[in-house]
């Protein structure tokens, strides 16, 4: 099916408020899950009679379930301090995706049942029914929502804009109304294992086929192990890393940091998935499924260490839910961190001279660091505070001679999001993608210009392959993103005493 057309918003030298565009993305939505889908990862198929009273429902199930959503409902003052922070706002101007108008969606319907005002005067408060026009209303804009978590960090009360999507996303699949990209992607973790159904013979085929790229590049014995028992490290990655540009770079960056530094490490094909979109659409229940599988994995194999690879919402999961979800993990080695990043693998071998590199090697290269939302945002590394943003910008300078931030209210704990994490990095979303990536655009084209940056590193699979598509609508070489161990890779020394 062909996108819609559009027009790309012109790149501008400052971050600019745009003039408000009354439902100017109201036309804006994913496609809808097919009964298939819905099915086979235990929601109803599709709307069926009393879906209201059913939506309702499951909304006082998670406000008594989960206090904060509550609080969240009740703390907003309306000061207008989250309004110009998302970035899907800055690129439409359409008024609902100011963070605060996108919360009312919910609030209103939370104030007609769940607070005395609502249910005897709704219209003094603002409260409305549960209807078909509100419930299409939810669908477009809780999927123009990326779940980055900006304009968490500017809201006085600390009201988190993410949770409020990722609850009603889970209202909205629980009546039988769910996203086919997300939920279709789920369906082939349940069953296969991996985001992009690859099954194991195909995987081995893959890693056998890097191990001979590899050799004829380095003239070193790199291995791509998988489900190898007894391997020190399960390494747990996204799916994307095994084929698609720019992600394999990383990955063939990965192993050749295990091959330099003597660590065994093995990939799973049961757990050959580090991604989990369970946490896109707020449902714990597939959150804890996916990441068992990885605990299951691991114990099979009988490694005593797990890392996972570059993705940022994997990452999130891994350190904010994996305790919960499927620990303890007082089996692994107690000497390292459980889960531990990459980076934060990569950084320490670093610090203890294990590596060498040849930082000349990537002197084609003049580098900025995108931080992604969920690893700046939602999650840390290291055991340093801000270890999220010192860890991979230190790795980059170790490996590169030319590295230049972009501006300081765009990046760390302020950073953009890409425009295409939170289950919407889909080509029936494309114009949105495009749109909300305007103000890392921006921030780009000022380190272009200033310094002559010509490639951005990341530590996101989903950035990766959102910048991939999107770099070119604002005169950018697709080829201009890639990942931070992709930069090692190039530079690192193999089969040279260090």
């Amino acid at each position: 099916m062909a996108s819609a057309a559009f027009d790309t918003p012109p790149l501008k030298p400052y971050p600019v408020i745009p003039l408000v565009a009354v439902g100017a993305m109201a036309h804006s939505k994913p496609f809808v899950a097919s009964p298939a889908i819905q099915t086979a990862i235990g929601f109803p198929g599709e709307l069926a009679d009393g879906w209201e009273q059913r939506a309702v429902a499951k909304m006082g199930e998670l406000l008594d379930k989960y206090r904060s959503l509550r609080v969240y409902m009740d703390a907003c003052v309306h000061c207008g301090a989250c309004s110009d922070k998302c970035h899907y706002f800055l690129g439409t101007g359409d008024p609902k995706n100011m963070p605060v108008a996108r919360q009312d969606l919910m609030r209103s319907v939370y104030r007609r049942y769940f607070t005395f005002a609502g249910r005897h005067f709704p219209k003094l408060v603002g409260a409305v029914d549960m209807t078909k026009n509100v419930l299409d209303q939810w669908w477009s804009y809780y999927n123009q929502c990326s779940e980055c978590r900006r304009c968490s960090v500017f809201c006085p009360y600390g009201i988190d804009t993410a949770e409020i999507t990722m609850a009603a996303r889970e209202i909205m699949d629980s009546v039988g109304l769910g996203q086919k990209y997300a939920n279709e992607i789920i369906g082939k973790v349940h069953r296969i294992g991996n985001n992009l159904g690859i099954p194991e013979p195909a995987l081995a085929d893959t890693l056998a086929g890097l191990e001979e790229d590899t050799k004829e590049e380095t003239g070193a014995d790199v291995r791509f192990p998988l489900d190898v028992e007894g391997a020190e490290v399960l390494l747990v990655t996204p799916s994307a890393d095994f084929f698609s540009e720019p992600h394999v770079e990383s990955l063939i960056g990965y192993a050749k940091v295990f091959h330099a530094a003597g660590i065994s490490w093995t990939l799973s094909s049961k757990a050959s998935e580090a991604g989990n979109f369970g946490l896109f659409i707020g449902n714990y229940e597939q959150m804890r499924n996916i990441s068992m599988r990885v605990k299951e994995a691991a114990q099979e194999l009988g490694v005593r260490r797990i890392v996972v690879g570059e993705c940022g919402h994997a990452w999130r999961v891994a350190y904010s839910f994996w305790n919960t979800l499927i620990g303890p993990f007082d089996w692994l080695d107690a000497r390292y961190p459980v889960p531990q990043h990459i980076c934060e693998f990569t950084h320490d071998l670093i610090g203890r001279g294990a590596l060498k590199f040849d930082k000349e090697r990537n002197d084609d290269r003049i580098i900025t660091f995108h931080d992604s939302c969920n690893v700046a945002r939602a999650s840390r590394m290291g055991s340093m505070p801000g270890g999220q943003f010192v860890i991979p910008r230190e790795i980059i300078k170790g490996v590169a001679n030319r590295f230049h931030d972009m501006a300081p209210e765009t990046i760390h704990e302020s950073t953009f999001c890409c425009g295409g994490g939170g289950g919407l990095l889909t080509d029936d979303l494309m114009e949105l993608r495009v749109k909300g990536a305007l103000p890392r655009m921006e921030a780009l084209k000022h380190v272009v210009d200033q310094h002559g940056v010509n490639f951005m590193a990341t530590i996101c699979a989903i950035c990766k392959a959102q910048f991939s598509k999107v770099l070119p609508y604002y005169g950018f070489d697709m080829s201009m993103v890639g990942g931070v161990h992709q930069l090692v890779s190039k530079a690192i020394r193999l089969g040279e005493p260090h």
